[in-house]
């Protein structure tokens, strides 16, 4: 339901306009969100990319809402840097990074590594590296690899792992942590 007032402004528009100005006075919450645990009624992704040069932080639910325009801005950011080409990204695994980063309790973006690959992306890296998995949910969007400089790989993985949402792998050599919404399952060290 749309309710449009006389200058043509919708809900759905002022929503979005409250999440560009939100994020100064967004509230505190404990633990996980909603489909997760116990939830607040905004959602808040932060994040930078080294390959890109980009960043993004905003709030892409409120009052029980995905904001459709924020999880297209979502969407690009976490395209596949070398090809240019992105997805729409599952928005749970939006919300279990959002969740972990919360969980965490800081004020740190995360460092995407890489969120959507290609095929062809998802291959090359395969060729380079046993820990690339031929189905790669990354794929499908459903996987993002990510670092904090404040946290350890083994504090990350816990924020995620606590969530019980998803995946969560370690990869402590490599300095990150692979998060995505597939079935619960953990690996690596």
């Amino acid at each position: 339901m749309t309710e449009t007032g006389s200058f043509g402004v919708t809900r759905r528009g002022l929503l979005g306009v409250f999440a560009a100005t939100a994020v100064i006075a967004a509230p505190t919450y404990t633990n996980a969100f909603g489909l997760l645990k116990g939830a607040g009624d905004i959602r808040r992704i932060r994040m930078y990319s080294g390959r890109t040069g980009e960043s993004i932080d905003t709030i892409y639910w409120i009052e029980g809402e995905y904001i459709p325009e924020v999880l297209k801005e979502i969407n690009y950011f976490m395209r596949d840097w070398r090809s240019g080409e992105s997805v729409k990204m599952d928005a749970r695994t939006v919300d279990i990074m959002a969740a972990s980063h919360r969980l965490m309790d800081v004020s740190e973006p995360f460092m995407l590594l890489s969120g959507y690959r290609c095929a062809a992306t998802n291959a090359m890296l395969r060729s380079k590296s046993r820990g690339v998995a031929k189905n790669s949910l990354h794929m499908k969007g459903q996987a993002a690899d990510l670092r904090l400089k404040s946290r350890s790989v083994g504090q990350m993985a816990k924020a995620a792992a606590a969530c019980a949402s998803g995946g969560v792998g370690k990869y402590s050599r490599s300095n990150f942590v692979h998060m995505d919404c597939g079935p619960v399952r953990s690996w690596g060290g």
